[in-house]
C-alpha cells in the first residue's frame, strides 16, 4: 500500500480523535486498521465481531464520510481479523510488515481462514471461542522496554509465563490494570506467546470476545462446549476486562474465573484500573479478582519514554534505510507528546512522513511544526475513590472500614460525607457509583451529603479550610 492511503488514514484518525474525544477514541478506535482501498471502497479491519457490529452501529457513517472527504471514496466495509486456533506448543503465525512497519492483510489467506473457522464452528456447533484473540509477534518480552513504572509487572508477567507445563498458577489471578498505552496489552501477549512455547494451553481473549462467544454459545444452544473450552486450559488472559458487560455474561465469566482457579489453572487479567473500580462488576467478582497479585503499571517517566523511543526509531529504520532522528527532537517528544506509547508512536510516524514526502531532514524546527497538535498540556493527575477513603480516614483518626460500615455516630458520619463530597469533586464517578464504593449506599444518600457539605463550605470558613487542605492532600498524594 502506497503512502497516500496510510496519510489518508492517519488524517481520518486525527479528525476522528478531535471529534469524539480521547476517552471514547481509546476505548474503542485503536484496534481498527486500514485494510486495502480498491474501487472506491475502503475496507477496515478489527479484531472481534461485536467490535465491528458496534463500529457498523454507531459510528460506519461517521467513517465513511471522513474517507469521502479525505479521498473521494464512496463506501466504507468493516470486515474482521480472523483468529486460528493453535496447538499448545505452537508459535504464533507471523505476518510480513507494510511499510509501516505493522503486519500486512494477507487477502489470499484470510478466505481459508475464515471457512476453515467456518467448518469448524458448524461441524461443533460452539463458537471457536478457544482460538483466542490474534496475537501481534511484535508484542513480546524481549520488545518490552523496563523502567521503574513497569518494573514490577513485567517481573510478575515473564514469572507467570514461564512456568513449566504442568506446575501450578504463580499469582493467581494476576491482575494489570493502567492507563491507555502503557504496556497492559503488551505484556498480556508476551504472556500468551511465551506459555505457548513451554507447553501451556493458553487462551488470549478480550472482553469483547469473551463477550461475543458467550453469547453466541447461548444463541447455538452450545455453551456448555463453549465453558468446556475455557475450563481445559491452562492459561485464560482476559484484555480489557472494564469492557465486561451485561448480567449473564458477567455471571459466566464468574463462574469460568472460579472453576479454572479452583482448579489450579492460571488466570491473568488486565483493565484500565483497579478491581474495586470496576463498577459495572458485581462485588463477588471485584472481591475475586482482589484476591491475586494486582500491579499497578504507572505513567511513563522520561528516561523510559527516551528509550521506547530510540527502540521504534531503530524499527523504523529498519524499513526506511536513513531514517534518524537527533538526540534534542527526541527529548522534545518525550517531554511534550503525551503519556503513554501510544502518544510517541504517533509522533514519530509523524515525523517519518514529514521526513519522507518532504525530504526534509529532521530537526528540532522541523518536530515542532510536525508535532504541534500533539503536544497536550500536563495531564491532571487521576483521582481515585480509594485515595480519599484513605487520606479522610487518616485525618479523622477512624478506619476505610467505619465509612464504610452503616455506624451513624457523629464521628464517622462527618468524615463519611466529606469523603462522599470529595468523590464527588474530585472523581468522575457518578452519584450511584460513589454510593455502591460506600458500602452500596443509595445515590439520594450521596446527594444528601454532597449538598451538607457544600452547604458547610458555604457558611463555614473553618469547614472551607478543613476541605480545601483535605484537597491537597488528595491530589498531592
Amino acid at each position: 500500500m502506497d503512502a497516500a492511503p496510510r496519510e489518508a488514514w492517519e488524517r481520518v484518525r486525527r479528525r476522528l480523535r478531535a471529534e469524539i474525544g480521547e476517552e471514547v477514541y481509546s476505548s474503542w478506535f485503536p484496534r481498527l486498521e486500514l485494510d486495502m482501498i480498491a474501487a472506491g471502497t475502503v475496507r477496515l479491519s478489527v479484531p472481534t465481531r461485536f467490535l465491528k457490529t458496534w463500529l457498523q452501529q454507531h459510528y460506519i457513517d461517521r467513517l465513511t464520510a471522513l474517507w469521502r472527504e479525505e479521498m473521494g471514496v464512496e463506501r466504507v466495509e468493516l470486515i474482521v481479523r480472523s483468529a486460528v486456533l493453535r496447538p499448545a506448543g505452537a508459535a504464533a503465525s507471523v505476518r510480513p510488515m507494510n511499510a509501516a512497519g505493522f503486519p500486512a492483510p494477507s487477502m489470499s489467506a484470510a478466505p481459508a481462514r475464515q471457512a476453515a473457522e467456518a467448518a469448524r464452528a458448524g461441524a461443533s456447533g460452539t463458537p471457536e471461542v478457544g482460538s483466542g484473540s490474534p496475537l501481534d509477534p511484535r508484542l513480546s518480552f524481549s520488545t518490552f522496554r523496563l523502567g521503574a513504572s513497569n518494573r514490577l509487572a513485567h517481573a510478575a508477567a515473564l514469572k507467570v509465563a514461564e512456568a513449566a507445563a504442568g506446575s501450578g498458577p504463580v499469582f493467581n489471578p494476576l491482575y494489570l490494570h493502567a492507563a491507555v498505552g502503557l504496556g497492559k496489552t503488551h505484556l498480556l501477549q508476551a504472556i500468551a506467546a511465551a506459555g505457548s512455547e513451554h507447553g501451556r494451553s493458553v487462551v488470549y481473549l478480550t472482553a469483547e470476545r469473551f463477550m461475543y462467544g458467550f453469547v453466541a454459545a447461548l444463541k447455538s444452544q452450545s455453551s456448555l462446549a463453549f465453558k468446556e473450552q475455557l475450563r481445559g486450559i491452562d492459561t485464560l488472559v482476559i484484555d480489557d476486562l472494564q469492557f465486561l458487560q451485561g448480567k449473564s455474561v458477567q455471571q459466566e465469566f464468574c463462574h469460568t474465573l472460579n472453576a479454572l482457579m479452583d482448579s489450579g489453572r492460571q488466570v491473568v487479567i488486565a483493565a484500565d484500573r483497579p478491581p474495586a473500580e470496576l463498577d459495572a462488576l458485581e462485588e463477588r467478582v471485584r472481591s475475586r479478582l482482589a484476591g491475586g497479585l494486582v500491579v499497578e503499571i504507572s505513567p511513563l517517566d522520561d528516561g523510559l519514554k527516551l528509550e521506547i523511543l530510540a527502540a521504534r526509531v531503530g524499527a523504523l529504520a529498519q524499513q526506511h534505510p536513513g531514517f534518524a532522528v537527533p538526540p534534542d527532537v527526541l527529548s522534545y517528544i518525550a517531554r511534550h507528546c503525551g503519556q503513554n506509547g501510544r502518544d510517541l508512536d504517533g509522533a514519530l510516524n509523524r515525523l517519518l512522513a514529514h521526513n519522507q514526502l518532504t525530504s526534509r531532514a529532521i530537526t528540532l524546527e522541523m518536530a515542532e511544526m510536525a508535532v504541534r497538535d500533539l503536544v497536550r498540556p500536563s495531564e491532571p493527575k487521576r483521582v481515585r475513590v480509594e485515595d480519599i477513603l484513605r487520606i479522610v480516614a487518616k485525618h479523622y483518626n477512624v478506619t476505610r472500614a467505619d465509612i464504610l460500615s452503616q455506624r451513624r455516630t457523629a464521628n464517622v458520619v462527618k468524615p463519611r460525607q466529606i469523603a462522599m463530597y470529595l468523590a464527588k469533586m474530585l472523581t468522575l464517578r457518578s452519584l450511584p457509583e460513589i454510593g455502591r464504593r460506600f458500602g452500596g449506599r443509595d445515590h439520594t444518600t450521596v446527594l444528601h451529603a454532597v449538598r451538607k457539605i457544600e452547604g458547610l463550605v458555604g457558611s463555614d470558613r473553618a469547614m472551607a479550610d478543613e476541605i480545601e487542605a483535605l484537597k491537597r492532600l488528595v491530589n498531592d498524594d
